[in-house]
């Protein structure tokens, strides 16, 4: 049986309003989708007539030695799919010259080895279906990544899909939410591929919610450890509220392989047997950014650390439960009025924007405040002294409207609201221009500012046109 070949596309995300509290299920977070995607193209390996492949081979041709092959064979015991490496590609090995074991391991890519795991894992679950030998590609939009002087300064368009030609360790990310987008569009592209419309159909909210329920299970098997999952949810379902999961659905799961994996994860997945249902909450309605305005990204390059600030502010909050949650409560108020006052700016008839926007501008303000104050608190630098002059500078600017250090903070990123004006965009791309950080984190100075091309993106996943990626296929 010749498969048709499919493709399927993931959102990367901004956490607007929600650091920190979205990791607890009493509070929810505001994350925005962005139009920078990753896209995931799988077709047939074609194979002579008597020759058997039991093979997977994955590539992202943007990047040196991104090519991984992995066999797969049923394991004993209900274990599920067991994906082992079979080979390192030759130009890597080449390039070492000498290597051991250790060089081996680290031209693994643990989302993707997991995922094609998982999903294969739970494919056979389903109805023990021919898993044939399979062709991946992958490939993202450039804004996950540090642009190169050399693709900013073209005056002819930008292809879509740049080729980087540095391996993927030495590529900086932009902190788009690369790797949950990778596993999402992974884990929907297999599915889609291996299993028939009447059992698995990725445009239906069931097909959307399994995606979902397998995408956070690999996601979190490959990051070790269970997160809140707000990335994974935008990739799937795009801009939205979000109440996380309770983390006891993941933390009692079987690694692949081991007894009873394969029909565990299955149950998982489809909220059956023992597993009982998911308990995340996805709100899309009224979420959206007003007609008028726009979010734009902006990458930092100094960096930051995010699990030790996130472990850090945890402490904290255990050590003074009474200060921190004091904080919080407030900031999820804040943050939930946000949506509000973004929702009531779509539906007034006002003709002068700043009166239009004045009350986004002070619940930014607000929320601002009371990271600050966390960040006082708990001694994390979540909107470091640095970033608040550059989002100082920025509101100098009209047609500014708000913005926030997203997320965790730090130094990585800053997410602006501006009027969706050429003229506006232009004053930001000349302030930036010139701006270098005094400081970054441990003193790193002479970090510098770059205006990324995305901004928000209502729609999550999506089935793709194959013939789109032609030339990058093999």
């Amino acid at each position: 049986m010749v498969r048709n070949a499919v493709a399927v596309s993931a959102p990367g995300k901004v956490l607007l309003a929600g650091g920190y509290l979205v990791l607890d299920r009493e509070y929810t977070g505001l994350v925005f989708g962005l139009d920078a995607r990753i896209h995931v193209n799988v077709q047939a390996i074609p194979t002579s007539s008597g020759v058997t492949l039991n093979e997977i081979v994955v590539q992202s041709p943007q990047f040196q030695d991104a090519a991984w092959e992995y066999g797969y064979r049923l394991a004993e015991r209900d274990g599920g799919m067991s994906v082992t490496p079979l080979r390192v590609p030759g130009a890597y090995l080449r390039r070492l010259r000498s290597y051991s074991d250790a060089d081996l391991n680290l031209n693994r890519n643990v989302f993707i080895e997991t995922t094609v795991s998982y999903a294969l894992s739970y494919v056979a679950s389903l109805s023990s279906p021919m898993i044939s030998p399979a062709s991946v590609t992958i490939l993202a939009d450039n804004d996950y990544y540090s642009t190169p002087a050399s693709l900013a300064s073209r005056s002819d368009p930008v292809p879509r899909f740049h080729n980087f030609d540095v391996p993927i360790s030495k590529a900086h990310k932009t902190g788009l939410g690369s790797s949950a987008a990778l596993v999402t569009a992974l884990t929907g592209a297999l599915l889609t591929y291996y299993l028939p419309r009447e059992i698995y159909d990725i445009t239906t909210n069931l097909g959307k919610r399994q995606l979902h329920n397998l995408a956070q299970a690999a996601h979190c098997a490959a990051q070790g450890k269970v997160g809140s999952g707000f990335d994974v949810a935008s990739a799937v379902y795009g801009s939205c509220i979000y109440r996380r999961f309770s983390p006891s659905i993941l933390t009692s799961q079987v690694e692949p392989g081991k007894h009873h994996f394969s029909s565990q994860l299955r149950d998982i997945v489809n909220e059956s047997g023992d597993s009982g249902k998911w308990d995340y909450e996805i709100l899309k309605e009224g979420v959206k950014v007003p007609k008028g305005l726009r979010l734009v990204m902006c990458d930092v390059s100094c960096g930051s650390q995010t699990p030790g600030m996130v472990k850090q502010v945890l402490a904290w909050r255990k050590a003074k439960p009474a200060e921190a949650n004091e904080i919080w409560t407030e900031l999820h108020h804040n943050n939930i009025a946000l949506v509000g006052d973004l929702k009531s700016a779509a539906e007034i008839a006002e003709n002068n924007p700043a009166r239009r926007y004045a009350e986004i501008t002070k619940r930014f303000h607000s929320i601002r405040a009371l990271i600050r104050t966390m960040s006082e608190k708990s001694g994390v630098p979540i909107e470091p002294p640095e970033q608040t002059e550059l989002l100082d500078a920025c509101e100098n600017i009209p047609g500014f409207v708000g913005g926030v250090v997203p997320g965790a903070g730090g130094y990585d990123a800053v997410a602006l609201l501006i009027q969706d004006d050429e003229d506006v965009i232009a004053r930001l791309q000349s302030l930036l221009a010139g701006w270098t950080f005094r400081n970054g984190e441990n003193g790193v100075a002479g970090g510098r500012v770059s205006m990324l091309g995305v901004r928000e993106e209502m729609e999550g996943v999506r089935v793709e046109e194959v013939g789109q990626y032609r030339e990058w296929l093999a």
